[in-house]
């Protein structure tokens, strides 16, 4: 498996140049070849991935640039050129109403990709060489672990940043242990079948008023003047914060979990679909925001390096059905108390939920469920944990 590090770089003045060059010729690389592209489909034909791959080499003489970027950084642009496009026709073909692929400005295209070699790495000195750009000194905070498979170099605003991809081996699973179920909501962001709820962090909703401010304050400036570049900085910093926020409360919390359970068990969501369907704007941002495919995503690589199993279980009826004895009890999304005509079960409908997805992605039979009081985690109390903290209490 593939676990990445990041750390945030220090390019000297003279390797900051270069970074930025070869990221505007990558841009202009990537931009020709989708117009390329774009010309062989109006005319009937296509191209091939070989093609674009190969045509790299003949226009090194058209844009001489394209001769101080390291080869393998050129190939990788092809790579992530053909990989949107078939990410693309993939979501079509699903039945999504999208339209062509965009060329890339200079603020959208940020990474240069040095795929399996080009770089050497001195972790004594805490720099990285990189070909056709030099050392740049890196903050490695905390030691990566396995053979390295590639490295990212990122500009977020004024900063850079350096993404290390290191190979690990799985872990053996645990033999023993407690499992769980895991529902994710809006209300809460997690509410679990151990009784414990997690509060939504809503960083975003919070950061609404401030970042209104500043786009207002960006589009008043005449485009790409001093003011302009300023004001486009603040909200990139406004932006980059909340991102900050977001992962930090994501890591910390599947760690959480990770180290507390052998097993955990949660939906299998269409999260695209769910942002998609209907045209409640305010939900689809809820939707976006709160960032539950990254949550899963983060559980599913850290219980593979933990040895915790991670179960994923059909939706279907997870909210309706009575955790209790089974019976189907219909209720709307503004009804937030599951009652059960049949046994009498009274329970939080994300609790409810939550026993479902246990019970059923750990393959139980129904069995009377615990009535408790539900324990409420506030995101401070997430937030002061530190990233590789001790597992949760039991409640």
């Amino acid at each position: 498996m593939i676990v990445s590090y990041k750390y945030r770089a220090y390019p000297g003045s003279v390797a900051e140049t270069r970074l930025n060059t070869a990221l505007d010729t990558c841009r202009w690389l990537y931009n020709k070849l989708l117009e390329e592209c774009n010309e062989a489909r109006a005319c009937g034909t296509s191209l091939k991935n070989q093609e674009t791959q190969a045509r790299i080499v003949s226009l090194k003489d058209e844009n001489p640039a394209l001769k101080d970027v390291y080869s393998k950084v050129l190939q990788m642009v092809n790579y992530t050129l053909w990989s949107n496009i078939t990410a693309l026709s993939q979501s079509k073909k699903n039945g999504l109403k999208i339209g062509k692929l965009r060329f890339k400005s200079a603020f959208r295209y940020r990474t240069l990709n040095y795929n399996q070699s080009g770089f050497k790495i001195d972790r004594e000195h805490n720099t990285i060489s990189f070909s056709k750009i030099g050392a740049v000194r890196v903050r490695m905070h905390r030691p990566y672990i396995g053979k390295v498979k590639g490295i990212l170099i990122t500009r977020l605003g004024d900063k850079w940043y350096v993404t290390i991809q290191a190979e690990h081996e799985v872990s053996e699973p645990k033999i023993c242990g407690r499992s769980v179920g895991l529902d994710v909501g809006l209300n809460s962001f997690v509410t679990d079948s151990d009784g414990r709820v997690i509060e939504n962090p809503r960083f975003y909703e919070h950061s609404l008023d401030r970042i209104k401010k500043l786009q207002q304050s960006v589009s008043r400036k005449k485009r790409f003047s001093k003011n302009w570049k300023k004001a486009k900085s603040r909200l990139n910093k406004a932006y980059e914060h909340i991102f900050n926020q977001k992962n930090d409360f994501l890591h910390k919390l599947s760690r959480q979990y990770v180290n507390t359970y052998a097993a955990v068990c949660v939906e299998h969501l269409d999260i695209k679909g769910l942002k998609e369907k209907g045209n409640h704007k305010g939900l689809h941002r809820s939707i976006h925001s709160v960032s539950w495919g990254k949550f899963f995503s983060y559980l599913s690589y850290k219980a593979e390096s933990a040895g915790t199993k991670l179960v994923t279980v059909n939706p279907r009826n997870t909210s309706q059905m009575c955790s209790n004895c089974g019976k189907i009890v219909k209720k709307t999304l503004s009804v937030r108390v599951h009652e059960c005509p049949d046994c009498g079960f009274v329970a939080d409908r994300d609790y409810n939920a939550a026993v479902n997805i246990h019970r059923i992605g750990m393959e139980q039979p129904f069995e009377p469920v615990e009535t408790m009081p539900l324990h409420h985690v506030s995101v401070m109390q997430v937030l002061s944990m530190k990233q590789e903290a001790t597992p949760f209490r039991a409640w």
